[in-house]
């Protein structure tokens, strides 16, 4: 009968990493995002700094940092953020201190952000990143899912059919993509990346220690 120690696997340190998903709007990003942070332990969705003001539902801290504007301009202007973009007159960013704290710890930070948002976290955090970019099965099936959402005019949704051709063009700046034909096996997929992005060598910081012990023990 084996013992405890030797079914039981052993605890290695490792650093952890920013888990970027993009895709463009209505290919299922959000819905992946949300499903990923349900089915995998360690991994949290990153608080966002905004300046738009929180709404009745929102608490500070949990859905945003909600910040005024000079505020979000002194983190900017510092470099403490790590990517920030501008909605609709409104700004949002992701804070680097908070990831780097996550990271330190061994926790992976899941970013929902658009190319630009992934190309900025690259600049500044390319070490630390695995990227997936989510595409749709085709032009047709992207349609269709924007329309079922019934959240937007056909005016707007003919915008974001048009804005998806510009977000599709960045696919081969990510590390890797996956096609949203089916929502299981593409979360699979997704997971997978995660997965394989955890057992890197390089992020695995405490495996040196680990593998000179395993050295001592055996020899």
């Amino acid at each position: 009968m084996s013992s405890d120690s030797e079914t039981k696997p052993p605890t290695i340190a490792r650093r952890g990493l920013i888990f970027v998903l993009s895709s463009p709007s209505g290919a299922g990003k959000t819905t992946l995002a949300k499903r990923l942070l349900a089915a995998e332990e360690n991994i949290q969705l990153s608080v966002s700094a905004t300046t738009r003001p929180p709404r009745s539902n929102e608490q500070d801290g949990v859905d945003y940092h909600f910040l005024d504007i000079a505020a979000f301009d002194r983190l900017r202007d510092a470099g403490e953020l790590l990517e920030w973009a501008e909605v609709f007159g409104n700004f949002y960013g992701t804070p680097k201190a908070s990831v780097d704290e996550l990271l330190q710890a061994g926790h992976d930070v899941l970013l929902d952000i658009d190319w630009q948002g992934a190309r900025q976290i690259r600049n500044h955090a390319n070490s630390d990143t695995v990227s997936v970019f989510i595409l749709p099965p085709s032009g047709q099936a992207l349609e269709q899912r924007l329309i079922g959402r019934g959240q937007d005019s056909s005016e707007i949704i003919q915008q974001r059919m048009k804005r998806a051709t510009e977000e599709i063009s960045h696919w081969d700046e990510y590390d890797h993509v996956v096609i949203n034909t089916d929502l299981d096996d593409c979360l699979a997929s997704i997971r997978s990346v995660l997965a394989a992005a955890r057992l890197s060598r390089q992020r695995q910081t405490g495996l040196a220690n680990f593998a000179k012990q395993l050295q001592i023990d055996i020899g």
